[in-house]
């Protein structure tokens, strides 16, 4: 059996209704994290009119489910527009970067379509690749810092950029104290970081977010982790999920945090799910 807290529903830019989420036998505990409202248009982004009937609808799945159900939200962070602190009425909250500057008052997406990526890192960066990936890090850590989530989403997504190594390699000196440094921030929060499986499936990115040297350099630092998909799909629920669990098996990792009677807690996995605390 799998928990998974990073799950898209319709009400964003998600396939399916939640409750045909609920089908999958493998799944013992779900928690629905719809990308959250912003005060900009946004196409998968959930709009600010339907947060009350998504959480009254998930409220209803709680009371029917014969599994634990979780009302959560995917927050950006946006410094002076929006922030996981801005969202208290959820269970939890992944907080996730999607978003570094603008250009043309247009904030610039870099999880998205690579033209927008390259368009964004000339007009504002002026094509220096590290230093859109140092500000990449810096918002991370500022969101960290000063709005921290339950759980941070997929830590290296802006690697989807870097096919390839486009830009550079993942050893060189300074990604790697980039990472480290992040990784201090995150362990001095106590944040929970995801191992984030939508990558790979999605033949956008060759591991696991982060990657699995990334997971080695967590486990030294006693960083809580939970598994998720990233699911926009219920097929994808648990895609992926035995590869992740080998890789946190190899990192030296025993334990993975899930919630339990809405607390977060540590329990005992191997490649086929998860056991007791």
């Amino acid at each position: 059996m799998w928990t998974n807290y990073h799950t898209h529903s319709n009400y964003c830019d998600g396939k399916e209704s939640p409750a045909i989420y609920l089908n999958d036998p493998a799944i013992c505990s779900l928690g629905f994290s719809s990308h959250a409202p912003l005060p900009f248009d946004c196409k998968w982004c959930m709009p600010s009119k339907k947060l009350e009937a998504y959480f009254t609808e998930i409220a209803a799945l709680k009371q029917s489910s014969p599994i634990e159900i979780y009302c959560g939200l995917e927050v950006d962070f946006i410094p002076g527009l929006i922030s996981p602190k801005d969202f208290t009425q959820a269970d939890y909250t992944i907080g996730s970067i999607h978003f570094v500057e603008q250009f043309e008052n247009t904030p610039w997406e870099i999880d998205g379509l690579h033209t927008t990526f390259t368009e964004g890192l000339d007009k504002i960066f002026k094509n220096y690749y590290r230093a859109a990936w140092c500000r990449y890090f810096e918002l991370t850590r500022q969101m960290l810092i000063e709005s921290q989530p339950d759980v941070l989403g997929h830590l290296d997504k802006m690697k989807i950029q870097n096919l390839g190594n486009k830009y550079f390699h993942e050893n060189e000196s300074w990604y790697q104290q980039e990472i480290r440094s992040l990784l201090k921030v995150a362990s001095q929060t106590n944040t929970i970081i995801e191992i984030n499986t939508r990558g790979i499936y999605q033949q956008k990115s060759e591991t696991t977010y982060p990657s699995p040297w990334i997971l080695e350099l967590m486990k030294t630092l006693n960083i809580r982790v939970t598994i998720s998909s990233d699911a926009h799909h219920p097929k994808d629920l648990c895609n992926q999920f035995e590869l992740a669990a080998s890789l946190l098996l190899k990192a030296g990792y025993k334990k993975i945090t899930i919630l339990k009677d809405g607390v977060w807690k540590e329990v005992n996995f191997n490649e086929n799910g998860i056991g007791s605390s």
